[in-house]
């Protein structure tokens, strides 16, 4: 079973079982967006997670085998149009450049990791319409120098 077919087991069983994301996490032990990440295809599984998560779903070892396979992490390299994603592209298109400024100006010259990398999403709610709250924390890598 390779990633694509992964994804698309788990995605019906999550539809069927009527569950979320959170479920899904505390069931496996793993944080929402990991394990999120990795059922869609983009990151692997621990083998302990990979199998709760199967056991949570209903879902076999060939599931968990894929889950615990290493990604190939490649995408399109043209602008997303899913909104959602498109907005975080122009974020980072609006923003990249002030974001790389106050990183090297705080650190140095170097890059976020996004290997030693924690992501959450959080919900804050607001009187004048409720706030999407997105956390990158990624270990500061220095360029070296020889």
């Amino acid at each position: 079973m390779n990633k694509l077919e992964m994804t698309e087991v788990i995605m019906a069983a999550k539809a069927t079982k009527e569950t979320t994301w959170e479920a899904i996490a505390e069931a496996t032990g793993m944080a929402t967006v990991f394990i999120t990440s990795c059922c869609l295809g983009m990151n692997s599984a621990p083998p302990e997670a990979a199998s709760k998560l199967c056991d949570f779903l209903g879902l076999d070892s060939e599931v968990a085998d894929a889950l615990q396979k290493f990604p190939k992490k490649e995408w399109a390299p043209v602008i997303p149009t899913d909104p959602l994603i498109y907005r975080f592209y122009e974020a980072t298109g609006v923003y990249g450049d002030t974001l790389k400024e106050i990183i090297h100006e705080k650190f140095g010259d170097g890059i976020m990791s996004a290997i030693d990398f924690v992501l959450s999403v959080d919900k804050e709610e607001n009187p004048k319409g409720d706030r999407v709250v997105v956390t990158m924390n990624g270990k500061f890598l220095p360029y070296n120098q020889w």
